[in-house]
C-alpha cells in the first residue's frame, strides 16, 4: 500500500505559548481544519475571530475546487481528465504561471507535468512493487511543461499529459486566504495550510516564531514560508521512495537534503522553490534558482 500522508515531522509548528500578546489585545483564535488534505489552521488574535475564520475556511474550501486532485469537479481535474479546460478559473492561471516562473529558473526541476510518473508509481507500489525501468521509460515521454498551453480562455495539456499542483497549491492557498483577509483591512494572523503565510506580524509585535521540527526558528512577518523533503512522503512502507520525482529521469528525489526550508514574499513560491530544491544536488544551485526571484531566502538546509 502506497504511504501517501505527509509525515509529520516536516510539520512546522508556531508556538501560542510566550508571544507577548498586550493585554488590551483579544487573545489568540486557533481555527483548525483540512486544506488539500493536509492539517491547516489560522490564529488571530480579533473580537471577530470565528467570523472570520469562517470566512477563511470557506475560501479554502472554494479553493479546493480548483486545485484538489481528489475532487472530481475540480478545474484541475477536469483539466486532467479531458486535456483541456475552458474558461479556467483565474487562480488556475494565476498559479500556473508561477509554475512557468518556477520552472524556468530551476532548469525544469519543477515541473506539474510529472502527475502520470506519481501515478504511475503509486499504482506500482499499492500492487506491492517498484515500476520497472521499462514502464517508467514507457511515461516519460508524456512529461514536459513546455507542451502545456495556457492563455485566459483556455488550458490545454498534449495526449496524454495530467498535471499535479501539490508542489505549490498549498502555499498558493495560504496566500489566497491573506489577501481575503488583507482586502477586509485585516493584520497579524499566521495561516498555515500545510505552508505558511503570515500576513503582518504576531500580536503584540515582532515576528510569529514559527519553529522548524529539524531545529531552528524563523520569525515570519508578511512572508511565506515551505518546506520540503525527499522522503516527507513515500511511496513504500519503508520510507525508501519519496514522492518527489524527477521529471528528467522519472526517478525519486535522492534523500540528499533531509529537511529543505525557503522564505519568499508568498507562500505559493517558497513552496514551488522548496520542492524543485530537493531536486538540486548543491547548495549553490538552490541559491541560483532563488538569486531569480525578490526577495527569497534559504533558511534551512540539512
Amino acid at each position: 500500500m502506497a504511504r501517501l500522508t505527509r509525515r509529520r515531522f516536516l510539520t512546522i509548528t508556531a508556538g501560542l505559548a510566550g508571544l507577548g500578546l498586550a493585554p488590551a489585545r483579544a487573545e489568540i483564535h486557533e481555527w483548525r481544519g483540512i486544506a488539500l488534505g493536509a492539517s491547516a489552521r489560522i490564529l488571530i488574535a480579533h473580537p471577530e475571530a470565528e467570523a472570520i475564520t469562517a470566512a477563511a475556511a470557506a475560501e479554502i474550501a472554494r479553493l479546493e475546487t480548483v486545485f484538489s486532485l481528489t475532487r472530481a469537479d475540480s478545474a484541475l481535474m477536469r483539466l486532467n481528465a479531458s486535456g483541456r479546460l475552458d474558461d479556467p478559473p483565474f487562480e488556475l492561471l494565476d498559479c500556473l504561471a508561477l509554475c512557468d516562473a518556477v520552472h524556468a529558473a530551476t532548469a525544469g526541476a519543477f515541473d506539474p507535468t510529472v502527475q502520470p510518473l506519481w501515478a504511475l508509481y503509486a499504482e506500482r507500489f499499492s500492487a506491492g512493487r517498484a515500476p520497472s525501468r521499462a514502464e517508467i521509460a514507457q511515461v516519460l515521454p508524456r512529461i514536459g511543461w513546455g507542451r502545456v498551453e495556457v492563455d485566459s480562455s483556455c488550458v490545454t495539456l498534449a495526449p496524454g499529459q495530467a498535471l499535479t499542483l501539490n508542489g505549490v497549491a498549498q502555499g498558493v492557498i495560504a496566500d489566497r486566504v491573506a489577501g481575503l483577509l488583507r482586502a477586509r483591512g485585516l493584520s497579524d494572523i499566521l495561516i498555515d495550510t500545510g505552508e505558511f503565510h503570515a500576513l503582518g506580524g504576531r500580536p503584540g509585535g515582532g515576528g510569529w516564531p514559527v519553529r522548524l521540527a529539524a531545529g531552528g526558528e524563523v520569525e515570519l512577518t508578511n512572508r511565506g514560508l515551505a518546506s520540503s523533503s525527499a522522503l516527507g512522503t513515500s511511496f513504500d512502507a519503508a520510507g525508501r521512495v519519496g514522492h518527489i520525482l524527477d521529471p528528467r529521469t522519472g526517478q525519486p528525489a535522492p534523500p540528499r537534503w533531509r529537511l529543505v526550508t525557503i522564505t519568499a514574499p508568498q507562500a505559493g513560491l517558497a513552496d514551488a522553490l522548496s520542492t524543485a530544491a530537493c531536486l538540486m544536488p548543491e547548495t549553490a544551485d538552490i541559491l541560483a534558482a532563488l538569486a531569480g526571484f525578490e526577495g527569497a531566502r534559504l533558511e534551512h538546509l540539512a
